[in-house]
C-alpha cells in the first residue's frame, strides 16, 4: 500500500498540466500505483473546470473565428506510430515511462555508481534537471548524503529504508537539499527507482 504521496501542490501543478516534464514523470508514475492522488487529481481537474467555465469570455479579434473554423476544415492527416491493433506490453513499467523504458528495466544501460548500486540517465529536463533510474540491489546502503536541491525518489520495484521510514512500491518521497539520510534496500530483493535531481 502506497503510503508517501506528492504534496497537495504539485498534485494541482500536475493536474493544471503546469509542472515541469521531469517531476510530471514522477507524479504521472505514482498515480499509476495510487488511486488515491488519482481521485485527488480528477477532483483538481474538476475545479479547474468550473473555475475556467465561470470566466467571462475573452475579446476576440475580428475574422478569429473564421480562421479556426478554416483550420477545422483542413485537418492534418494523423500519423500512425504503431499500428491499431498492437497492445503495449507489460513489462512492469509505468505507462508514461515507456518511451524512455521501451522493453524492461534489465535492458537498461546501467552504471555502476557502487558495488551494489547502479545508475541508468534517461533524459534531461530543459532546466538540466536529471532523470535515471537507480537500482539498489539487496542489502545495499547508501552512504549518509545530502542532495544540492531538491530531489525526487519514486519507487518501482522492491523496497528501501532510510532514518524517516520505509518506502515501497508507488511511494513518492521528495527530499530538499537540508535532509539527510542513508538509504538501505531491503535484503528480499533489489530496489529499482525513478530519481529527479
Amino acid at each position: 500500500m502506497v503510503k508517501h504521496h506528492p504534496t497537495p501542490e504539485l498534485l494541482a501543478a500536475f493536474s493544471a498540466g503546469s509542472l515541469q516534464l521531469s517531476y510530471a514523470l514522477c507524479v504521472s508514475a505514482h498515480l499509476e500505483h495510487c488511486s488515491a492522488c488519482r481521485t485527488n487529481v480528477q477532483r483538481l481537474k474538476s475545479l479547474g473546470a468550473d473555475m475556467f467555465s465561470s470566466q467571462k469570455p475573452a475579446p476576440v479579434s475580428e475574422g478569429f473565428k473564421d480562421r479556426i473554423f478554416e483550420q477545422l476544415d483542413n485537418p492534418v492527416q494523423a500519423q500512425q506510430s504503431e499500428p491499431e491493433d498492437t497492445k503495449p506490453v507489460d513489462n512492469g513499467v509505468p505507462r508514461c515511462l515507456q518511451k524512455l523504458v521501451p522493453e524492461s528495466y534489465q535492458q537498461l544501460d546501467w552504471r555502476s555508481v557502487t558495488p551494489g548500486i547502479k545508475s541508468a540517465a534517461l533524459c534531461r529536463d530543459g532546466d538540466s534537471t536529471q532523470v535515471s533510474m537507480m537500482k539498489l540491489m539487496p542489502g545495499a546502503a547508501v552512504g549518509h548524503h545530502r542532495h544540492m536541491g531538491e530531489e525526487i525518489t519514486l519507487v518501482l520495484e522492491g523496497s528501501f529504508s532510510d532514518e524517516e521510514g520505509i518506502y515501497q512500491r508507488g511511494d513518492f518521497i521528495l527530499r530538499d537539499g537540508k535532509h539527510k539520510h542513508k538509504p538501505v534496500a531491503s535484503k528480499d530483493g533489489p530496489c529499482i527507482c525513478l530519481t529527479v535531481q
